[in-house]
């Protein structure tokens, strides 16, 4: 391989002409968050947040046996690479070898005038083996639960009235065979001639999901209640292995140094994974130092992107110009799916959590594979190198619910519609990723899009890029894709200005497989200079009660351009026109006034905000907005009318209170500077006004001299304080 030229990148496109913000945006998918939200054919994306070419896939032609198929619940691959798959809902199994496919049962008839049964049985064979002579073993579900063994004639080797269904087969070191069922949730053995049954284990459970053996141990997976039960086989006695706090445990496997790998899932996780964007392939940060982990990225030969201080960052966000709605509440634990790692010392590790429903396990080439739903997604999981990858992802079916290597090649058996496919290892000659919208906020000018990748001699990346001002690139007035560009530095995002863009990149792999890879795709875009806009402005009295004559001014402003803002606050008396600049090149949203600094009355308050900070003179933009109108009120009502009358020892008050601006909020009084102050109630036993009358009668008075003190308040506890005198005779 020729020694690659390395190149290093300038600088992102900065625009600073008339009317345009002085600095560029730059968007960056570095992570397989990002990456995962796009489109892929043929590519994978790691949990290392890279983009690679997908191993090749086909479909495999059963000979239309495929076609009143719902579902491919299990294969087998025999020491031949003879295939056989087990589906429903009609229970039949397909033998596939030598590219041609035939059904093998249920056996056709011997009557040739006989047309087959066209009514759905509802059977379904879920799993598949081999005796210890090479014969298959089919088990039937459904009205009624039998293993069935093909010998070459379908003859059936086991029932039990309290099986309905056979979730799985396995066989021990000795040949004898052993059956998951359900729905008493029972696990029975037979001799390897299928004879002389057994139950080794009554589980509370409903239904034993899932089965694995080695060294006389036998792995149960239940559901309902998602335990993995140890069961001794010689002792024909259970202990709880792990409760994985799911609801079911749909597979198992056990590695030759006897760790067991469990698969498990909730009911929950159909239901939310549909509701979710995707799945997450999260990795924490870092990587784990191990012989065999991943290679250090090379630095000659490589593209990559700057790191540029001069330029704003955005990541996929809402943009500020859409209102931010509240995050919805996490899902529960429950909801998702994981896969398990039980050391034979019985110490659990979580090496797998995904919004994903779990069907199939197995463990190959040191890697775990892993079948799901309801996305049609293959993973393989290195749990050594704390890496996962969707490594294949159906458009048409929407399950992966059986898989079996056979050599270096996986054969997948797909539902909904039922579909075989032949996944090879060795990667595919071309792939395609298109990426998620790239959102400006605002119809935008798009700069310059650059790769952090490696591109072996020989192998290629092509860029296209498409623009639209909807959020949706199959509306009409979406642009076409532009022509595809071969990356080898920056490259022009050639689309029209528009709020939304879209990139693709196509990878071709080069000769002796150099196959090029992906790690940071970064994209940069201007918009013009957007005024500032002041959503809302808010005056009133501090309700700090050491802060009486406070006005408090709080303001929420927005700028599209993301630009820092500073305010002007002017103020007015109601029915004037003329603004008092009150303060100017505030930097933050909140002020406090103080109101004693001018007279009473009905006041308004504008806020301007501006971006000058980020612009020049010329291209500085400007927002504004007045407030709902506030009173300004520090003084006291007043006592207009006041009338004292004597009956007998009783003295009558008759007052008439006001205040020009504020509703009245209390008035009491006292005798003779009693500490104890008496409430009075206005004579519609009401405050709701500003001006009330008060009829106040003090019995039991002794002759001589009293004094009565009033203090009269408004809503904003101004306070005024009034004596009068009377004489009782």
């Amino acid at each position: 391989m020729r020694q690659k030229e390395y190149m290093a990148v300038g600088i992102f496109l900065s625009i600073a002409a008339a009317g345009l913000a002085v600095t560029s945006v730059i968007t960056r998918h570095q992570s397989s968050a990002d990456f995962i939200k796009g489109q892929t054919d043929n590519i994978i994306v790691d949990s290392s947040g890279t983009l690679r070419l997908a191993c090749q896939s086909s479909d495999v032609d059963c000979g239309g046996l495929l076609g009143e198929v719902w579902s491919i619940h299990a294969i087998l691959a025999d020491s031949d690479g003879t295939l056989f798959l087990g589906t429903g809902p009609n229970a039949e199994v397909i033998r596939y070898a030598g590219q041609t496919a035939e059904c093998v049962y249920p056996l056709a008839s011997a009557e040739p005038n006989q047309t087959a049964n066209p009514t759905i049985r509802n059977e379904h064979v879920f799993a598949l083996a081999q005796d210890v002579s090479n014969r298959l073993l089919i088990g039937v579900s459904g009205a009624e639960g039998k293993l069935v063994r093909l010998a070459p004639d379908a003859e059936v080797v086991f029932t039990d009235a309290r099986v309905q269904y056979i979730f799985a087969i396995v066989k021990d070191a000795d040949n004898n065979i052993y059956l998951g069922t359900g729905p008493e949730g029972l696990v029975f053995r037979l001799d390897p001639f299928c004879q002389n049954p057994e139950v080794i284990w009554d589980a509370k459970d409903k239904n034993i999901l899932s089965l694995a053996v080695k060294d006389a141990i036998l792995y149960a997976g239940s559901d309902q209640r998602g335990l993995i039960y140890r069961i001794d086989i010689a002792r024909k006695q259970a202990s709880v292995l792990y409760d994985t706090d799911q609801d079911e445990v749909p597979a198992l496997w056990v590695d030759p140094e006897g760790a067991v790998y469990a698969a498990a899932a909730s009911a929950q996780a159909a239901m939310l994974q549909l509701q979710t964007p995707g799945v997450s392939l999260k990795q924490a940060p870092g990587r784990p130092d191990i012989a065999d982990g991943p290679k250090p990225v090379p630095m000659e030969g490589s593209l990559t992107t700057p790191n540029s201080d001069s330029a704003k960052e955005k990541k996929d966000e809402t943009p500020p110009s859409q209102p931010q709605q509240p995050a919805p509440a996490p899902p529960a634990a429950k909801a998702a799916g994981h896969i398990y790692k039980i050391t034979p010392d019985g110490f659990v590790t979580d090496v797998f959590s995904e919004m994903a429903v779990l069907y199939s396990l197995h463990q190959h080439d040191g890697k775990l594979w892993l079948g799901t739903g309801n996305k049609g997604q293959l993973f393989a999981v290195d749990p050594a190198a704390d890496e996962q990858a969707v490594v294949f992802e159906d458009k048409t079916s929407t399950q992966i619910t059986a898989m079996v290597w056979n050599g270096n090649i996986a054969y997948l058996g797909l539902s909904n519609p039922a579909r075989l496919v032949r996944l090879d290892p060795s990667p595919a000659q071309q792939g395609t990723f298109e990426s998620v919208l790239l959102d400006a906020g605002q119809p935008a000018r798009w700069g310059k899009l650059q790769i952090e990748a490696d591109i072996p001699s020989g192998s290629r990346i092509k860029m296209a890029c498409r623009s639209g001002n909807v959020q949706d690139p199959n509306d009409a007035t979406f642009s076409g894709w532009s022509g595809e560009t071969v990356v080898t530095g920056p490259v022009e995002l050639e689309c029209p200005a528009a709020r939304f863009c879209q990139y693709r990149l196509t990878l071709t792999a080069g000769d002796n497989d150099a196959l090029p890879v992906v790690r940071q795709v970064a994209a940069a875009f201007v918009i013009p200079n957007l005024a500032p806009m002041v959503t809302a402005v808010k005056a009133e009295r501090s309700r700090d009660k050491s802060k009486p004559n406070i006005i408090e001014i709080t303001t929420t402003a927005r700028d599209d351009n993301r630009d820092e803002l500073d305010y002007t606050l002017e103020f007015r008396k109601v029915g004037r026109t003329m603004w008092v600049l009150l303060k100017e090149k505030l930097d933050q949203n909140r002020f406090e006034w103080d109101g004693r600094t001018v007279e009473d009355g009905r006041y308004e308050v504008r806020v301007t905000a501006s971006d000058r900070r980020n612009n020049t003179p010329e291209t500085t933009l400007t927002g504004s907005r007045i407030s709902d109108p506030f009173v300004i009120d520090n003084a006291a009502p007043e006592i207009r009318e006041a009338e004292a009358t004597v009956e007998g020892t009783a003295a009558v008050m008759r007052l008439t209170v006001a205040d020009a601006l504020s509703v009245l909020g209390r008035v009491q009084y006292t005798v003779d500077s009693n500490e104890k102050w008496v409430t009075a109630l206005p004579a519609d036993w009401v405050y709701d006004t500003l001006t009330e009358s008060f009829e106040v009668r003090i019995e039991d008075l002794s002759s001589g001299e009293h004094v009565i003190a009033f203090s009269v308040a408004d809503d904003l506890n101004n306070t005024l304080y009034k004596t009068y005198e009377v004489t009782i005779p």
